[in-house]
């Protein structure tokens, strides 16, 4: 057999485990692994990005959207700083991506061209493994640990490939079988559960609770049935964190909707009136939308005892998978469904609802950003997934577009890097072929990089099976944010300036609807949907409109509770506060 390359190695382990694809931006010192990969004929495939960022981001929506490990590739200097972006997001929301990058430094090390020391740039945003590749025999094990520590550790790893490496000889491929592959991408490695004690615990305070209240993240996905039954057997409301919003039916009757800045008043009411607290897979930040200190009491469950009690205090931490822990809770809680509860979250999540109606349907110039999402929450596939961006529109997905089981949604949850959306969008699509896929951005994401991923978008399409990649750009042409309360800042000089997002499209070869007029949206997304090739739906909103972030529930006490005096003389006059609330909240 003639030789190969150790390159060739590191294509074998990504087939062997199952990578479907892998990311990246080619140069010279990752050339031959890029050679490498044409030579496997898509087995697994190369998909160049326009930029290593957008790669990076690729590579963690295929994590997100899949539940397998993504892969990016790029080499070494600035084409390797420019990863890092994408693989912090992988970090901090939990998802396993390898990062494989080439070097190829000659001559004296200490000031060669594009020479940084790799290890020390990837050391804290892959600090579960960071390794050089010092010979080809070296590459399978590495490719293997690399790939059972991303999966087990679910985080970004990085494996440094000099291109000499690359290029060395291997004459016997068979010598380099590495063992059985174990792990398994995006599933706990082992069946995780709680004590038996520490469930009979959590099952006492559960069921001794009046007034109920669950809030799901999104480790809790695989759980929907459990954490419904529970809530039936409890009476409870549920509310969800931003990342959590695909777990459960959005159309349930006491589902509250996003908890936090970006979410709803019903929600912020469920935890104003509580006095119990389930949080299930959630490391949501937004803590001070959360229960009043001594409101509750409070059972935890997450995969990651890191993360138990690292928000908010537990007063029973059960550290488990979590579909699993909720079934051996639901054969230990009583059946105590508290209707009067239930009802009083329900009018709650009824009066947001009709609120939403009208905030959408409020005069703007010259389209209101809230109608844009209230008209495609009408007309969503049941199917297929959407890639949100960061800015305004969190605000409008997080409160106006209603999911359906079967929809999986994703976003750069806890880094908010803006310039997320489209480069998860192409993973998604690339991921399902045959689903179609939504991606809502700002026009600041879409400059950032999403014209230029138009282009990977442009380049990929004729392959699906249903074209339908639909990318909405809410051009309010402004880049001054929003200042305190949500309140708009105006800046003539902040203005950004104006591009014919549609007409991009257009130029090549896509479809593109630009929108101006309220009375147009529903056709234009009527259009987007129906249309025989991947669409730029541009509508034209309002950078007025405010985004109006909920009052946390009983915010005018929580500054008392930074002097502990205080806090004591009125512990009194906060549990009457909480009564009141349970009673009136609507």
């Amino acid at each position: 057999m003639a030789d190969r390359i150790a390159a060739d190695l590191v294509v074998e382990r990504l087939r062997a485990w199952r990578v479907p694809r892998a990311f990246g931006y080619p140069g010279e010192a990752i050339a031959p692994l890029v050679a490498a990969l044409d030579r496997a004929g898509g087995d697994p495939e190369f998909v160049p990005a326009r930029h290593e960022e957008a790669a990076a981001f690729m590579a963690t929506g295929h994590a997100k959207f899949t539940d397998g490990i993504g892969v990016c590739l790029a080499t070494q200097g600035p084409s390797a700083v420019q990863l890092l972006n994408g693989l912090y997001d992988a970090k901090l929301d939990s998802k396993p991506v390898v990062a494989l990058v080439g070097e190829d430094v000659s001559g004296p090390l200490g000031g060669a061209h594009q020479e940084i020391g790799l290890t020390r740039l990837f050391a804290d945003v892959c600090n579960q493994f960071v390794h050089y590749a010092r010979s080809a025999a070296q590459v399978p094990t590495l490719l293997d640990q690399a790939f059972r520590t991303a999966a087990a550790t679910r985080s970004p790893v990085c494996v440094v490939l000099p291109r000499e490496v690359q290029e060395a000889a291997v004459p016997d491929l068979q010598g380099y079988g590495i063992g059985v592959i174990t792990a398994t991408p995006g599933e706990p490695l082992a069946r995780v559960l709680p004590h038996d004690v520490d469930l009979a615990a959590a099952a006492q305070l559960l069921g001794a609770g009046q007034r109920v209240a669950i809030v799901v993240g999104q480790g809790a996905r695989d759980a929907e049935d459990e954490v419904v039954a529970l809530a039936d057997r409890l009476g409870a409301g549920v509310a969800c964190s931003l990342l959590g919003k695909p777990v459960l039916d959005e159309r349930l009757p006491y589902h509250a909707g996003v908890l936090g800045e970006v979410g709803t008043r019903a929600a912020a009411e469920l935890m104003g009136g509580c006095d119990t607290l389930l949080l299930v897979g959630t490391n949501n930040p937004w803590t001070s939308y959360l229960p009043m200190p001594g409101q509750v009491r409070t059972v935890q469950i997450d995969i990651d005892g890191r993360r138990v009690g690292s928000r908010y205090p537990v007063d029973v931490p059960l550290v488990g998978d979590a579909a699993e822990t909720l079934r051996a809770l639901l054969a230990r809680v009583p059946d105590r469904p508290s209707p009067q509860w239930r009802a009083t979250v329900e009018n709650s999540v009824d009066r947001w609802r009709r609120e939403l109606v009208d905030r959408a349907s409020a005069p703007a110039e010259p389209v209101n950003p809230q109608l844009v999402l209230q008209e495609l929450s009408a007309r969503l596939p049941h199917t297929g997934a959407v890639a949100v961006d960061v800015g305004s529109v969190i605000y409008w997905y997080a409160r106006h577009l209603e999911l359906q089981p079967g929809v999986n949604a994703q976003l750069c949850g806890t880094l908010g890097s803006m310039g997320c959306a489209l480069p998860y969008a192409v993973a998604a699509k690339l991921a399902a072929p045959d689903q179609p896929v939504i991606a809502l951005l700002g026009d600041g994401a879409m400059q950032l990089n999403g014209l230029a991923e138009l282009v990977t978008v442009a380049h990929h399409w004729p392959r699906w099976r249903d074209p339908r990649l639909v990318v909405l750009v809410l051009n309010n042409r402004d880049q001054s944010g929003m200042g305190t309360g949500g309140q708009p800042v105006t800046d003539p000089a902040q203005r950004r300036p104006d591009v014919p997002y549609a007409g991009w499209a257009r130029l090549l070869g896509l479809h593109g609807v630009r929108v101006d007029r309220p009375e147009l949206v529903g056709a234009a997304w009527d259009e987007a949907l129906a249309a025989d090739r991947p669409c730029v739906v541009e509508a034209v909103v309002d950078a007025a409109v405010p985004l109006a972030p909920p009052e946390p529930a009983l915010a005018d006490l929580r500054g008392l509770f930074a002097d502990g005096d205080a806090a004591r003389r009125i512990r009194e006059q906060v549990d009457r506060q909480i009564s009141v609330a349970a009673d009136d909240i609507v």
